[in-house]
């Protein structure tokens, strides 16, 4: 196989490992009802006037499935951890006894849980269009690799070989989605 169509490759598949993270990233943020830190992802907290993200000024902590525990290495922060928390919207509401937050996660009903599994499929269908809006960016720069002298018979095989890795990488998707729609469903 000709070397510029196995960088194209390359290229191709080190942008698909990388939609494959965010979906990855994405599907975590749902949350199934047990506590996770990685619930608590993307929340920024004002440290001394710059936003910075809650692991760098609190330990973060699940001491079992319903709670996790916000312990602020600095006393003065848990007000403005507490507030940022609260501004994130993501469905629980932080408990703050003077020392550390607790964030109980509550149960999920069984429409809430309908609800997160529609979110996983919608952030699921997300993660294919990537995969396949990268498949045609990488067979576009195939094709005009012709002008470059590369055969058609080479452009052909490219493409092929494009397919198969779109098609092994929706298949990573569909995997991280069926698994994250039983962990949802998962009582």
């Amino acid at each position: 196989m000709n070397d510029l169509i196995k960088k194209q490759l390359q290229d191709a598949q080190a942008t698909m490992d990388k939609a494959i993270a965010h979906c990855e990233t994405e599907l975590t943020k749902i949350r199934a009802g047990k506590a996770s830190v990685g619930m608590l992802d993307g929340i920024a907290v004002d440290y001394y006037g710059s936003a910075t993200g809650l692991a760098q000024v609190a330990s973060l902590t699940t001491p079992d499935a319903r709670t996790i525990l916000v312990q602020p290495w600095e006393k003065n922060m848990l007000v403005p951890i507490e507030r940022a928390i609260m501004e994130a919207n993501i469905g629980i509401n932080p408990q703050n006894d003077g020392i550390v937050i607790r964030l109980v996660v509550p149960p999920l009903t069984e429409e809430r849980r309908k609800d997160l599994v529609k979110k996983v499929k919608e952030e699921a269908e997300r993660g294919r269009i990537t995969v396949r809006n990268i498949r045609k960016d990488a067979n576009e720069k195939i094709k005009k690799l012709k002008g470059e002298g590369v055969s058609d018979d080479e452009i052909k095989t490219g493409e092929g070989e494009v397919q198969k890795m779109t098609d092994l990488y929706i298949v990573k998707v569909d995997k991280h989605a069926e698994a994250k729609e039983k962990d949802v469903m998962t009582v």
